[in-house]
């Protein structure tokens, strides 16, 4: 009954009314009044901002703004693989042979997550990272590797929160919500770097249009706060040992190395 309820109430607002409503608010200068509350409330570092916080003119502006140069450190590693965003990394773990990937203890489809047997079966038996992004979390997302843009794609419309209550009673919100994927190679395996929309506004924005990223630096951003997803080959990576999950991480931290 509570999950039938929940899924009404959600199936009710996430429409494109709701969204277009909701956007427009956050871009406007109506909204300008409600950044001080946002940094209070979510408790953001101001130090750490690209500028003051006089130059953010709406709401939307500060959500997805940026840091000083010099706010985070990219451990650079020619085969390490870094935390492509700020938040918490709530899991990490073995892709089966089913391709499913257990997180909060709900099993989720890495086939449906990319959209097809021809891409996701390459994953089978790989490993998993699930970053989870807070409306307090800086919203920029950057490249995890050095590797070359194989392909880029789009699935899925609308979308479901990706907090708990999200996880535990959305319909498979990791592998169905709006979400871009991105398949790099790296010089030991490929990777799927899959963004996942969240609740209201599905925009994830690309900067980056080039064939080639280069680990740490910005590609895309989040217009709201979800979820990014990385997917590894079999036995092409391991994640840093003695590291509890979930942890909170920030852009640029190792979070494992390839093999080899």
């Amino acid at each position: 009954m509570k999950q039938s309820f929940y899924r009404l109430c959600i199936e009710l607002t996430n429409k494109k009314w709701s969204s277009f409503i909701l956007r427009k608010f956050v871009q406007s200068r109506l909204s300008l009044p409600f950044i001080s509350s946002f940094i209070r409330a979510f408790k953001i570092d101001v130090n750490e901002l690209a500028g003051s916080t006089k130059d953010y003119r709406t709401l939307h502006d500060f959500f997805i703004r940026k840091l000083r140069e010099d706010a985070r450190s990219i451990q650079y590693g020619e085969n390490d693989a870094v935390s492509p965003v700020d938040g918490l990394l709530a899991e990490t773990g073995t892709i089966s042979d089913g391709l499913e990937i257990m997180v909060k203890g709900k099993q989720y489809s890495a086939l449906d997550m990319l959209g097809s047997k021809e891409k996701a079966s390459s994953y089978i038996g790989g490993k998993f990272a699930v970053f989870y992004l807070s409306p307090a979390n800086y919203h920029r997302i950057h490249s995890p590797i050095d590797g070359s843009v194989l392909n880029r794609w789009s699935l899925g419309r609308h979308s479901y929160p990706v907090n708990d209550l999200g996880l535990m009673y959305g319909k498979d919100v990791l592998s169905k919500n709006y979400r871009e994927i991105t398949e790099l190679q790296h010089q030991r395996g490929k990777v799927a770097v899959v963004k996942v929309g969240a609740m209201f506004v599905n925009s994830i924005e690309y900067v980056n249009d080039r064939n080639v990223w280069k680990q740490g630096e910005e590609v895309a951003y989040f217009t709201f706060g979800s979820t990014v997803i990385l997917l590894f080959e079999k036995d092409r990576f391991l994640f840093a040992e003695s590291k509890d999950v979930p942890r909170e991480v920030k852009m640029g931290e190792t979070i494992g190395k390839f093999n080899g």
